[in-house]
């Protein structure tokens, strides 16, 4: 089977995590993307769950926006946790 090339950016710090990962997983980051390739390929999906993490949503962002606006102004305030809905 022919062979090509693909070049992809990553930031630094990802790229050596991963290949971290993936010598400890007995491979290398060409194999652990090929395995990624054939399975999206078989399966024509990517084969795992995106998402976005709740903690950014934009009401959540809004309510931390203001409180370090607080705390910068110099009004400590104290709240509640706030847990996203997923």
């Amino acid at each position: 089977m022919a062979q090509t090339l693909v070049n992809i950016r990553m930031d630094e710090e990802l790229k050596k995590n991963m290949e971290k990962t993936c010598q400890e997983l007995g491979m290398n980051m060409t194999t652990a993307i090929t395995i990624f390739a054939k399975k999206m390929t078989r399966e024509k999906r990517i084969p795992f769950e995106v998402s976005v993490d709740p903690f950014y949503s934009e009401s959540n962002l809004a309510h931390l926006r203001r409180g370090v606006e607080a705390l910068n102004a110099g009004r400590g305030v104290e709240h509640d946790i706030i847990e996203a809905d997923e």
